[in-house]
């Protein structure tokens, strides 16, 4: 229920010190409210255990905390979970916990719907709702990573930015929110083990750059041929391939990191030689490795799988010319959380 209480994690610690002196109590309160809050994810204030019950009847009386709700939970037979997660607002977005032998590998949401207008992907085709707030990708991934542990036995080892929505569109929450992962008073997850995928937003590569993060960039980039990607991403008609290479090229000189290429291959749209030329130029520009990914339908229409033939040609071409290249079988499609398919159908 909507409430004009704010939400607590939406202060900083030093916020949270201030909040306690000026109710005559001793600014550490904050500090170990702030533990609470992101350490240990606490969902409900009476869960804080080391503060008096007048402490946690004062904080409920000031403050929410607008934790997410898990609506569903479906299991695939390839043990890929998807959460259909309920926001406090009652808007949904979902979030994927994607195990192989070696790793799990949480992907998560960014905002409710998406800015961008890509053909071939579900979640484009729900208008954009709103931004997820920092804490909002934050208990994703701590819902995620405690499903991790139940039915793997293991935390959660890697983090995606390929959920719904675009990333770079909601910069700064998504930056707070990687910041609190990450922070030893957080998840304390490496940087080096979160990837933030992109359709290629050039001024915002440009300032990742410039802000000296630590994480990895993938850009989902599905043709090298402007005319090409523009029928598919109508939105590269306002960042064309040439801005992207640019943000590219200053992204690699100011971090030195490599960048993944996410591509899928569809038969009579990007299948081609002529597309294969492009692709493996484009690589050249900036050191890359380019991830194929399998197709998953979203109705019956222009969009298809290319053959064996064709994938097989892209494989050789791009190692021919030393180009690292992984092709991604798709996981959980018998539940809707492959790539693409995120849209809420729950």
């Amino acid at each position: 229920m909507a409430t004009s209480k704010k939400d607590i994690r939406a202060l900083s610690k030093e916020q949270l010190r201030e909040f306690f002196e000026k109710q005559g109590d001793k600014a550490f309160r904050g500090n170990q409210v702030y533990e609470w809050l992101w350490h240990k994810a606490a969902q409900r204030f009476e869960d804080m255990t080391n503060l008096s019950k007048e402490t946690r009847d004062m904080l409920e009386a000031h403050f929410v905390i607008n934790h997410i709700k898990v609506d569903a939970m479906q299991r695939s037979n390839d043990g890929t979970v998807k959460n259909a997660v309920r926001l406090h607002d009652g808007l949904i977005v979902e979030s994927v916990l994607i195990p192989t032998a070696t790793r799990t590998t949480a992907c998560v949401s960014s905002q409710v719907g998406c800015s961008l207008d890509c053909k071939f992907c579900a979640t484009a085709r729900l208008k954009r709702m709103r931004n997820l707030n920092p804490d909002e990708i934050y208990d994703q991934v701590v819902t995620i990573n405690n499903e991790s542990k139940l039915y793997f036995n293991r935390p959660l080892s890697n983090i995606v930015f390929m959920g719904m929505g675009e990333p770079l569109m909601n910069y700064n929450n998504v930056m707070k929110a990687i910041e609190k992962i990450t922070a030893s008073e957080g998840l304390g997850m490496s940087p080096k083990r979160i990837t933030v995928s992109t359709s290629g937003v050039p001024k915002m590569i440009k300032k990742m750059a410039d802000d000296d993060v630590k994480f990895n960039l993938a850009v989902s980039l599905h043709s090298a041929i402007d005319e090409v990607r523009t029928s598919i991403m109508p939105f590269n008609e306002h960042f064309p391939l040439e801005d992207l290479r640019e943000a590219l090229e200053y992204w690699y000189a100011k971090t030195k990191r490599k960048i993944s290429y996410e591509y899928v291959v569809w038969k009579g749209i990007n299948d081609s030689q002529k597309d294969i030329d492009a692709l493996v130029k484009f690589c050249k520009y900036v050191p890359s490795k380019v991830n194929i990914i399998e197709y998953n339908p979203i109705d019956d229409g222009d969009f298809k799988q290319a053959n064996n033939d064709a994938l097989e040609n892209y494989i050789q071409c791009l190692e021919k010319n030393r180009i690292v290249v992984n092709v991604r079988r798709s996981r959980g499609k018998d539940i809707d959380a492959a790539c693409g398919q995120l849209a809420n159908k729950s």
